[in-house]
C-alpha cells in the first residue's frame, strides 16, 4: 500500500447519500469540508460514524473525508458509517467478516412510506363519521 492510496465508497441511509474517501493518516475526520465536531454536534452521531474504525482498531490510522447531502443528521451519520465500512472493506478484504458480524455492511433500507390518496398519511385514514 502506498502512502497516497485512497479508498472511495458510497453509503446511503433514508434519503442521505455519503461519498467517503478513506486514506492512511492520523485520524482527521472532515465532513463537507468542516470538522466533524462542527458538522455533527451530537456525540452519538460522531460515535456512529467512527464505529467501523473502532471495530477494526483504525481510529488513528486513517483520515476520513466525506461529502454528504440529503436527509437529516441521523440519516447522514448512518450513510457515512456505511461508506466508511465499505471503504475499509476495499482497503482490506479480510475485514469483511468482522464488519459483517457487527452489521456494518448492511444498508438500512427503511425509508419514509408515501402518503396515499384518500388518506391522511401513509396508513392513517381520515376519521370516519357514521352520521
Amino acid at each position: 500500500m502506498t502512502a497516497m492510496e485512497r479508498f472511495f465508497a458510497t453509503g446511503r441511509r433514508k434519503t442521505s447519500v455519503a461519498r467517503v474517501i478513506l486514506q492512511p493518516g492520523s485520524g482527521r475526520v472532515t465532513i463537507n469540508k468542516r470538522a466533524v465536531e462542527d458538522y455533527f454536534p451530537r456525540a452519538t452521531h460522531r460515535a456512529l460514524l467512527r464505529s467501523p474504525l473502532e471495530v477494526v482498531n483504525g481510529v488513528d490510522k486513517f483520515d476520513l473525508h466525506a461529502v454528504v447531502h440529503g436527509g437529516g443528521d441521523t440519516g447522514q451519520a448512518g450513510a457515512v458509517r456505511l461508506g466508511v465500512s465499505r471503504a475499509l472493506e476495499k482497503w482490506d478484504g479480510n475485514l469483511r467478516t468482522i464488519l459483517k458480524r457487527e452489521g456494518m455492511l448492511t444498508r438500512d433500507s427503511r425509508i419514509k412510506e408515501r402518503k396515499k390518496y384518500g388518506q391522511r398519511g401513509a396508513r392513517a385514514r381520515f376519521q370516519f363519521s357514521k352520521r
